[in-house]
């Protein structure tokens, strides 16, 4: 691990955070709320919901059970939400509901290659590239620049080592202390931080305007531009 084999069969119960809107947070949200070190509505409403317009055209990578794909949904009213997963997500999501405003694509790698380019504005994800490495951070990051509009805009969260040695590595954070002393062939939380990060994104020629919005203690979230 991280290979995309091992991504495939980790998730496939499908991950939930519970609802990311609400102004008290379930158990699990909770929970997730105290290890990363912040809060998911703040960060949705500061960090995610600005970029959304009633007509935006979003693509979210690793849905599960659609924590942030509702959330996403109920700012895009006359919008449209397309989701990629390796699970088949449609029971968990239930698109038939929306109307043809949310469309699942059970995918096999990270080439994006059913999707139709320079579709989308926005490019979301919590939670997924944090379990990848740099060389399929960069994968994502490429083939999915061509699916955006000119302008578009991608919300990243990603993993941030920097901010782990900071914290001391606390158990409360959740990421094992001897991920340090190993390879990332061999853990779940491969190393990133923001000039990793900065790099990949250039190099996949997303314009960075900032590297992380300090939403959170533990992790990171970047903000990207497509300049065409």
């Amino acid at each position: 691990m991280p290979t995309l084999t091992w991504i495939k069969n980790e998730f496939a119960y499908g991950y939930s955070s519970g609802s990311i809107t609400t102004w008290l947070p379930g158990r699990r949200r909770r929970h997730e709320e105290r290890q990363i070190g912040g809060s998911y509505r703040r960060f949705f409403r500061e960090a995610v919901q600005p970029h959304l317009r009633p007509d935006s055209r979003v693509l979210e990578i690793g849905p599960g059970r659609g924590s942030w794909s509702s959330a996403i949904l109920g700012c895009i009213p006359q919008g449209q939400l397309h989701t990629c997963d390796f699970q088949d997500v449609e029971a968990w999501l239930r698109p038939d509901e929306y109307h043809g405003r949310l469309v699942c694509h059970k995918v096999s790698d990270n080439s994006f290659a059913t999707l139709t380019d320079g579709f989308f504005d926005v490019f979301f994800s919590v939670g997924v590239l944090c379990h990848n490495n740099a060389q399929h951070i960069g994968e994502i990051m490429t083939n999915a620049r061509s699916k955006m509009k000119t302008g578009a805009v991608a919300v990243q969260h990603y993993a941030d080592w920097h901010k782990l040695d900071a914290l001391g590595w606390a158990p409360v954070h959740n990421i094992p202390a001897q991920f340090r002393d190993l390879s990332d062939d061999d853990i779940w939380w491969p190393r990133n931080d923001p000039d990793t990060m900065t790099r990949l994104c250039e190099e996949a020629s997303w314009q960075v305007i900032e590297p992380d919005l300090g939403s959170f203690a533990r992790d990171s979230v970047i903000l990207l531009r497509n300049g065409g």
